[in-house]
């Protein structure tokens, strides 16, 4: 068996079933069109439903791998002389909870992502349901001219997020959705407000190690100024090197602190 799918887990069928009886009645249907993801998610089973809504199913196994990813996280944060600042919810429900809100609250300051529809809960699994947005494209699907041209987009973003007291916590490619020309972000986790200068540098950090693999440092370093200072991408090298050993991003380090180093000087 993978190591994904042992990790993440499966949900039995029946349970399955029952969260689909309970969309039904929700959304008064007589029957729904399902379609699983086979999508690169630890925390949910991710699935569509009649091409309408994108619900994420959450077991308390996905509950388990996130507590051991946000303790591995702050350990991160701590090698990097930063408190840690990743926060875990204790119960599936809450996690559902957490990133409908966290949707919800990104849409109410302008930045683009899909509209919240409900969290609830269907035994022990946590279920949530959001927009689906079809005929999207992630960030690393686009050509390289498109990437170019949509990066200062992302970081203008995730300005607005940060300028409005939020942080995304887990921005990668993945996770950066272009819909109709537009940007979208999802998958938003929770950081704790006691520390969200080190959690929007963080951020920032996360963008430049997405954005390097596709375009370069320089172009990097060049789109993340249109929307940050100096002292904020030197404030998010020191978080680079934490990035750098997640297994999710897989950048050059040395040559994104090179660029930024040449704008501080």
């Amino acid at each position: 068996m993978e190591l994904r799918r042992l990790v993440r887990g499966r949900v039995d069928w029946p349970r399955l079933e029952a969260v689909a009886r309970e969309l039904q009645t929700r959304y008064d249907r007589e029957e729904l069109h399902i379609r699983f993801l086979e999508a690169d998610n630890w925390l949910s089973t991710p699935m569509v439903v009649d091409d309408e809504w994108f619900v994420k199913v959450v077991s308390r196994q996905n509950s388990l791998v996130h507590a051991v990813f946000t303790t591995t996280r702050n350990l991160g944060a701590f090698s990097s002389g930063r408190e840690g600042f990743f926060e875990h919810f204790g119960t599936p429900y809450q996690m559902a909870e957490h990133e409908l809100e966290a949707t919800r609250r990104m849409r109410e300051i302008g930045v683009n992502a899909p509209e919240p529809v409900e969290a609830f809960e269907v035994g022990e699994l946590g279920v949530l349901v959001l927009e689906y947005l079809p005929n999207f494209r992630p960030l690393d699907e686009l050509d390289r001219r498109r990437e170019v041209d949509i990066a200062p987009d992302v970081f203008e973003s995730l300005r607005r997020m940060h300028d409005d007291g939020l942080a995304h916590g887990d921005l990668r490619a993945e996770n950066v959705l272009i819909v109709d020309g537009e940007v979208f972000f999802i998958d938003a986790t929770s950081v704790s407000e006691g520390a969200a200068d080190d959690a929007r540098s963080y951020d920032l950090a996360c963008a430049l190690a997405a954005f390097e693999p596709l375009i370069g440092a320089k172009e990097t370093v060049a789109a993340a100024r249109t929307s940050y200072d100096t002292d904020e991408l030197l404030s998010a090298l020191e978080f680079l090197d934490f990035v750098n050993i997640r297994p999710d991003h897989d950048f050059d380090a040395t040559g994104l602190k090179g660029e930024i180093e040449k704008c501080a000087s």
